[in-house]
C-alpha cells in the first residue's frame, strides 16, 4: 500500500533528513501517531511496507528477506513487528548503502535484551506542524539570531490574537487541522481515548483505570507551560477525594506517554559553560500539541478567547490562553532549534526570583534567551528577566528576544529583539 502523498508539504525536518540520509544507511524518524512521519518518509523510499497492517505483518514475518533487498525501504510504524529493527541493525551492519532504511515509530520503543541501534540506526524526532509549515512567512531566522552576530530584526505581519487562538485550537496535526471543527473535535477526543484505551497497552503497559488516567491528562493539560508538582498535579486531578492512585502508577502514566511522545516536557536548563546559582531542574510541562491540551479542557476558541479557563487557575495567576501561546511558539521554537542541532530548555531559579521562558542552546553550551507574552506591547518589565540574564552571562548569552502577538519585528533600544511569533522561522 503507497503512503505517498498526492501533493507533499515539504517540513523543516525535511532538510535534516535529507543530509542525514546522505550518509546513513537507516534512520528512525520518531514522533507522536498524526505528525506526518508517514508522508515524509514516503517520499525517499521505492517500497512501502505499513506494519499496522496484521497482513502487511504477516506477509514480513513469513519472507523477512523483503525488507533486505537493496531498494530503499519504509517499515511504517516498525514496533508492532519488533523483530525488523535487528534485521535492519544487520543490514547496516553488512554495509547497506546510505539512505535504504527509513523506519517510522509512534512509540519509544524498549524491550529488554533488544539493542539499541546505536551507530547503525540514528534516530530522528518529528514533532507537529511549527508556525512556518503552517503558511506563516517567517522574516526572522532562529539560525540568524544563533549565530552570536545579532542581526538585524525586520518585518511585518497582520497576525494577531485571534489567529494565534485559531492556531492553537486547529492543531498541528495535518491530517485534522483542515477538518470543520465539530469533525476536528471528535478527531482529537478520539485521539486521547485511542492513547488511554490502545496505545499505553501496545508498550506493554496495564493501564488499570482508564477514568483515572484521563483525569490525570486533563490535570497535565490544565498544568500547561507550568512546572507543577507532580503532587499537585495528581491532585488537581482527583479534587476533593484523598483517593488518588499510587505514586508508582502515576509515574507509569507519565513514563508511557513520554514514550508515545504525547507529553512533551521543556527540561530545566543546566548550563555547562557557566555557574548560575541554585537552579531549579524541574521540567516545564506541554503536550506535544496544545491543541490536546484544549480538547482534554473542553475549551474552544471563544472560551479562551473569552478567558473562560474553567478551573486551569489552580496552577497559574494569568489567563490560560497565555499558557497556551507559550506552548504554540515552544513547539514551533523546538522544530527550528533540531534544523541547527540546538536544544530547548527553560530557566528558573530554585525560589523564582528569576525565570525566563525559554533557553535554545547550541551545541558549544551558548544560548539565546526567548521570552513569551501574549500581547502585542512590551515594556521593561516584561525584558527585566533577559536583562538579568544577559549581565550574568555576558557572552556566552548570544541573543535575547521576546516573542509576541504584535504586528513588527524590531530590535529595542536595549538590544532585545522583540519579533511577532509569526515572523520566526528556522
Amino acid at each position: 500500500m503507497s503512503l505517498r502523498a498526492e501533493s507533499y508539504q515539504r517540513r523543516v525536518v525535511d532538510a535534516e533528513l535529507d543530509e542525514l540520509l546522505s550518509g546513513a544507511a537507516a534512520i528512525a524518524l520518531e514522533g507522536a501517531k498524526g505528525v506526518g512521519k508517514s508522508a515524509t518518509a514516503a517520499e525517499r523510499v521505492d517500497t512501502e511496507l505499513r506494519l499496522e497492517s496484521p497482513t502487511t505483518r504477516q506477509l514480513v514475518e513469513s519472507d523477512p528477506d523483503r525488507i533486505v533487498t537493496g531498494h530503499r525501504v519504509l517499515l511504517d510504524e516498525w514496533q508492532h513487528l519488533p523483530f525488523t529493527w535487528d534485521l535492519v541493525r544487520r543490514a547496516v551492519d553488512a554495509g547497506a548503502a546510505p539512505g535504504t532504511f527509513l523506519l517510522t515509530g509512534s512509540a519509544s520503543f524498549v524491550e529488554p535484551g533488544r539493542h539499541s541501534g546505536a551507530g547503525r540506526i540514528l534516530r530522528l524526532l518529528m514533532r507537529p506542524l511549527a508556525l512556518s509549515e503552517r503558511g506563516y512567512e517567517p522574516s526572522v531566522s532562529l539560525a540568524d539570531l544563533l549565530s552570536g552576530r545579532a542581526p538585524a530584526v525586520s518585518g511585518d505581519t497582520s497576525v494577531g490574537v485571534r489567529d494565534y487562538t485559531a492556531e492553537i485550537v486547529a492543531s498541528g496535526f495535518p491530517g485534522i487541522r483542515g477538518l470543520p471543527p465539530r469533525i476536528r473535535r471528535a478527531q482529537l477526543d478520539s485521539y486521547v481515548d485511542r492513547v488511554v484505551d490502545r496505545d499505553i497497552a501496545e508498550l506493554g503497559s496495564k493501564v488499570r483505570n482508564p477514568a483515572a488516567l484521563t483525569h490525570w491528562m486533563r490535570a497535565y493539560a490544565a498544568a500547561t507551560a507550568t512546572v507543577a508538582s507532580a503532587p499537585k498535579i495528581a491532585a488537581a486531578a482527583n479534587p476533593g477525594t484523598r483517593e488518588q492512585p499510587a505514586r508508582a502508577t502515576l509515574a507509569g502514566y507519565r513514563d508511557a506517554l513520554e514514550r508515545l511522545f504525547v507529553i512533551d516536557p521543556v527540561p530545566g536548563w543546566l548550563p555547562t559553560r557557566v555557574h548560575l546559582n541554585e537552579l531549579a531542574a524541574s521540567p516545564k510541562h506541554h503536550l506535544v500539541d496544545p491543541a490536546l491540551a484544549v480538547a482534554l479542557l473542553g475549551l474552544d476558541e471563544d472560551a479562551l478567547l473569552a478567558g473562560d479557563d474553567r478551573g486551569t487557575n489552580v496552577f497559574r495567576d494569568g489567563a490560560f490562553l497565555g499558557a497556551l501561546f507559550e506552548s504554540l511558539v515552544t513547539l514551533s521554537l523546538r522544530v527550528y532549534a533540531q534544523r541547527s542541532e540546538a536544544r530547548v530548555a527553560h530557566f528558573r531559579t530554585h525560589r523564582g526570583e528569576h525565570e525566563v521562558d525559554l533557553i535554545v542552546e547550541r551545541r558549544d553550551g551558548r544560548c539565546i534567551g526567548v521570552e513569551v507574552k501574549l500581547s502585542p506591547l512590551v515594556t521593561d518589565d516584561d525584558v527585566r528577566h533577559l536583562a538579568w540574564l544577559r549581565n550574568r552571562l555576558g557572552d556566552e548569552l548570544l541573543d535575547t528576544i521576546i516573542i509576541t502577538t504584535g504586528s513588527h519585528a524590531y530590535r529595542r533600544a536595549d538590544g532585545i529583539a522583540v519579533i511577532p511569533a509569526a515572523l520566526l522561522g528556522p
